[in-house]
């Protein structure tokens, strides 16, 4: 069993040694809410989210264990450019944009694929957005989220070099998970993730459901078309469009799968079954319920009368 392990025991995983700079963030955000009472955290919120990114870490090492070994498979039997991308510099600089790009790619889908959301809304579901919200880690997108980064070992990057990559773009995420950062010169917020994108991201307002999923570079979203700028006039409201009301970590981790299950099993029909679990969040066959396009388009018809 430890064999098993063994590669990611030993991964000296960068995110491991930011842990203390994640805790004194969330310290300094917390006194200042306390002195300045901004009501940006919530005790029970707050450990929820504690207590869903302790579970991740854990599950996080099963999944990038077996992960790991099929990075390992594809790497050593393919892995085309080994000799120009293994550990050299231009390696490191194609990677940063290439593991980016994978990124963006799992998380809108994640968004846009009722299964995917299923596993992904547990990071959404605060109506909270602190440094601690950045701790409400998924339970169960472990065991998928780094299949979107198997063409990367075919190509020729290292296994290690590639989840370094990944832990390197979750750590700058943490930062983006805040309300006391504004607006960033214009540069930064032009090409970068930034905390104003990322509020947008995590609002339950209609005109930025889906939008900016960016891990670290902002550029995928302007480039492919779901870019929202946070806009003075439309104030961010944190949460998903029905908000579970718990803070149990086992009920938030499990609360859209049961909801998944039970449209499935009372769709009147084969068809109907597998558009509920592949299609966007929201898709009814009676239009009951709406997608977030849906509800977009409905809400751009509203303002033109």
């Amino acid at each position: 069993m430890y064999e098993f392990f063994q590669p990611i025991l030993e991964f000296k995983n960068p995110v491991l040694f930011a842990i203390p700079i994640f805790l004194l963030a969330i310290g300094i955000e917390l006194f200042i809410n306390y002195k300045e009472r901004t009501g940006y955290y919530e005790t029970k919120d707050s450990w929820a989210c504690i207590a869903m990114g302790s579970g991740a870490a854990v599950l996080d090492i099963l999944g990038k264990s077996v992960f790991f070994l099929i990075f390992s498979y594809f790497y050593e039997n393919m892995g085309f450019f080994k000799e120009q991308l293994a550990w050299t510099v231009l390696g490191w600089v194609i990677l940063f944009f290439a593991e980016d790009f994978s990124f963006y790619w799992h998380h809108r889908l994640s968004h846009q694929i009722r299964i995917l959301w299923a596993a992904h809304v547990n990071h959404h579901s605060s109506q909270n957005f602190n440094l601690a919200v950045a701790l409400r880690q998924s339970w169960t997108e472990v065991f998928y989220k780094y299949s979107f980064y198997i063409w990367l070992a075919i190509i020729g990057f290292p296994p290690i070099m590639i989840l370094t990559q990944v832990s390197i773009n979750l750590i700058f995420q943490f930062f983006t998970h805040t309300q006391r950062v504004k607006k960033l010169p214009a540069i930064v917020e032009l090409i970068f993730n930034t905390p104003s994108h990322h509020r947008v991201h995590h609002a339950s307002n209609v005109l930025y459901l889906d939008r900016n999923h960016a891990g670290t570079l902002i550029i995928w979203d302007r480039m492919f078309g779901t870019f929202q700028a946070e806009l003075d006039e439309e104030p961010v409201v944190y949460g998903i469009t029905t908000n579970i009301q718990t803070f149990n970590p086992i009920k938030i981790a499990v609360s859209d799968f049961q909801l998944l299950w039970r449209d499935v099993k009372n769709a009147k029909n084969w068809e109907d079954k597998i558009k509920y679990i592949f299609y966007p969040p929201g898709w009814s066959p009676d239009g009951s319920t709406l997608t977030a396009v849906q509800m977009r388009e409905r809400l751009a018809r509203e303002k033109q009368i």
